[in-house]
């Protein structure tokens, strides 16, 4: 079945995407759905709170989108010695909804005895975390690339006297933006992961997985974001088009096929509704991970034409979900570390 027949079937089947319903594993941070403005000026801290002995919510004044950006940070258990930064980011809900790197895995449990900063932005939902061309009636100003390539790092770099060191990963809608942000900031990033991400934007079938994303799931108008369909906004923003310019950045793709794997089995006692919710992660999120697996070995192949490295797991079972995305974390987690040092 091609990319194509895919995302139609998709896009037919759904205007939500309902996956990874397992219940929170760790505490929620607050994370308001849209931010009161409380200042103006340049971007700079606004607030560092305290939530465990090695998290922080750290909130950041955005001068490009004008608001407070809330953000989730673990930090190393050792202080005193320079570390680098990891930007861990959320996928389509942006971290405003439950579905977050810090409710739905350990990571916090992963990363305690790793040397790295690890930062998560709590906004974002449906902007593909790019620069809108216009601010949206339902989303606002969204300036993503300019807040997370521009404005953020010299901002935390300072706060935490960090090593200068930087590294990107994200999954699903932001298993694409990772991409463009290392394409859009070639020097910034030592290496990108993309997890269950598509890297196709411009073609009909990638134009149409986003619509689903941002107009079906966010109510938004994707025109808003990259101008027309199939505009010149869309292909600049392709990172399948523009992979030449990921040369010298290390990367990791990976995927699953979207068949039931080691998280799709109802346990004994279950309930209806946990029975449900595991009907819908194999038949939603499983339809969502066949398109994400053609897109990852698209551009695993683009990516070889050029001769360009890149670390390409493709998984034989495994839906759109958190297990296995918590999972890919932990074995790309040896690349990331390297690159950073």
């Amino acid at each position: 079945m091609t990319i194509a027949r895919i995302a139609r079937r998709f896009l037919t089947t759904t205007a939500t995407v309902a996956v990874a319903l397992a219940a929170p594993i760790a505490p929620a941070l607050a994370a308001p759905m849209t931010s009161t403005v409380t200042s103006t000026g340049p971007t700079r801290i606004t607030s560092v709170a305290d939530a465990g002995q090695q998290r922080q919510l750290i909130t950041v004044f955005s001068a490009s989108m004008g608001r407070d950006i809330p953000l989730d940070v673990l930090r190393p258990s050792d202080r005193s010695k320079p570390a680098p930064v990891l930007y861990l980011l959320n996928g389509a809900g942006g971290g405003e909804d439950r579905a977050s790197w810090a409710n739905r895995t350990r990571y916090q449990d992963f990363f305690a005895r790793k040397h790295v900063n690890v930062v998560t932005p709590l906004q974002g939902a449906f902007s593909y975390y790019t620069d809108w061309q216009k601010p949206d009636p339902v989303l606002g100003v969204q300036k993503w690339q300019t807040f997370l390539t521009k404005e953020l790092p010299p901002v935390l770099d300072a706060y935490f006297k960090s090593t200068g060191r930087n590294a990107i990963a994200g999954i699903s809608m932001a298993g694409t933006s990772v991409l463009n942000l290392a394409i859009a900031a070639p020097k910034l990033y030592t290496m990108a992961a993309s997890y269950s991400g598509c890297a196709r934007t411009s073609d009909k079938a990638g134009e149409t997985y986003i619509r689903t994303v941002v107009e079906s799931r966010g109510k938004a108008d994707a025109r808003n974001m990259w101008g027309p369909y199939g505009g010149k906004g869309w292909v600049q923003n392709d990172p399948f088009v523009n992979a030449a310019k990921l040369r010298g950045t290390k990367i990791y793709l990976s995927s699953n096929s979207g068949l039931p794997g080691q998280d799709e089995s109802v346990q004994v006692g279950s309930t209806a509704n946990q029975t449900s919710a595991l009907a819908d992660r194999v038949v939603l999120g499983g339809g969502i991970e066949a398109v994400t697996n053609v897109c990852t070995q698209q551009m695993a192949g683009r990516l070889a034409e050029l001769r360009i490295p890149a670390q390409v797991v493709i998984r034989p079972t495994g839906t759109h979900s958190w297990g296995y995305w918590e999972r890919e974390l932990h074995a790309s987690w040896p690349s990331i570390a390297r690159s950073l040092r």
